[in-house]
């Protein structure tokens, strides 16, 4: 199964490090690719080092603009360059059959909230999980509990996405989906 994940690409403490740490083990561990945004730094480094570490694979989207910080990757992994951020979004939701969206700042969170529109509105079927580190996600969860009361929501918050705490968590929701 092809697992994208959003996450930061900036350098993080230990709390966030580890859990990307884990998470990539996990997805190398179960046989899992993980797709992401490619980059040589940060939070994204840490997660594809795991994964690469535990002999998995690795499918690298990258943008032009960013090219020049993409992780150089050796066959059988993939890596593609987007011309925009828009191009890109999609080719990572292309080929995934499952998104898992960590700790990050504005980008990861334009990433998180284009896939949830999608899903809204029915055009994104495959399952969406955030993994909410040390509560860092709290306050999106109570957002969207609040949209699913107030009827801004046409689905039911949990059917929206997942919110859980740990990354063995996050596989255990996607994996049980049966994509």
């Amino acid at each position: 199964m092809n697992i994208c994940v959003f996450l930061s690409a900036s350098d993080l403490d230990e709390r966030y490090t580890s859990a990307a740490r884990e998470l990539g083990r996990l997805i190398a561990g179960r046989g899992h690719t993980l797709v992401w945004g490619a980059s040589e730094s940060g939070l994204m480094k840490v997660l594809a080092d795991a994964v690469d570490d535990a002999g998995g694979r690795l499918i690298g989207i990258s943008v032009e603009f960013l090219a020049d910080r993409a992780r150089a990757l050796q066959a059988p992994n993939e890596l593609a360059i987007a011309p925009d951020l828009a191009e890109r979004k999609a080719t990572l939701l292309m080929r995934s059959d499952a998104v898992v969206v960590m700790v990050g700042g504005s980008g990861t969170l334009d990433e998180a909230t284009d896939v949830l529109e999608l899903r809204k509105h029915g055009l994104y079927s495959k399952p969406v999980v955030v993994l909410n580190t040390d509560g860092f996600y709290d306050g999106l969860k109570q957002q969207f509990v609040r949209m699913d009361e107030e009827g801004f929501l046409p689905i039911p918050v949990d059917q929206f996405c997942t919110f859980v705490e740990q990354p063995a968590d996050a596989l255990a929701v996607i994996e049980q989906a049966g994509v």
